[in-house]
């Protein structure tokens, strides 16, 4: 048997593979790329996170500061809260439409020292009307009575079964707000609030 080829007639090879591999290549490329930058963006918000809860730590510590002042106060001499005492950042009454971001909020402010070098600021607000005693009736006062409803319970709410703890009389307590901020080095800012009742 005899095999003839026919001269000029050779199969032409074409290459599939190359620029698949190529367009493979170039998604990796891309989606390396965006790892990377995801990655980065998660590690930034991690920084972040942790930078903010770092200065909502060292905020608190106005806010304990002005509430052991005006514990001590209500329990030495409650008189002493008639007017305000800018030098204890305490202010004996309350403008409405005020806000933390407005400057005359901040008025009568006192500053502590934060343990990374930041100052903080707090500034106690008794919630009435204007200065003096809060009992009489030209005075306006934001004031709460004492909840005994127990849902059930032996416990009225807000009571604590404590044995050393201090039981709320029925008479209506007297609101104040604590307001405490601090700034930090790399332009952060904390704006914490919390609400002290003191009553008779």
């Amino acid at each position: 048997m005899n095999i003839h080829l026919v001269p000029g007639r050779q199969c032409r090879q074409r290459g599939v593979a190359l620029p698949v591999m190529m367009i493979v290549l170039l998604i990796m490329l891309i989606s390396g790329a965006y790892l990377l930058k995801s990655s980065n963006s998660a590690t930034l918000t991690t920084a972040n996170l942790a930078y903010r809860s770092s200065l909502e730590k060292a905020n608190d510590r106005g806010l304990m500061a002005a509430s052991d002042w005006l514990s001590a106060a209500w329990t030495a001499n409650r008189a002493s809260l008639y007017d305000s005492n800018a030098a204890a950042g305490y202010v004996a009454n309350f403008v409405p439409g005020q806000t933390v971001n407005s400057s005359q909020f901040w008025l009568g402010k006192a500053t502590i020292a934060a343990p990374d070098g930041n100052t903080i600021e707090y500034v106690i607000h008794r919630m009435c009307s204007s200065t003096g005693d809060w009992a009489v009736s030209t005075n306006q006062c934001m004031q709460t009575t004492a909840n005994t409803y127990s849902l059930g319970t032996s416990l009225a709410l807000g009571s604590s079964m404590s044995s050393n703890t201090v039981q709320l009389a029925g008479a209506p307590q007297l609101h104040y707000i604590i307001t405490a901020r601090i700034f930090g080095a790399r332009g952060g800012n904390v704006v914490s609030q919390m609400a002290l009742l003191l009553g008779p």
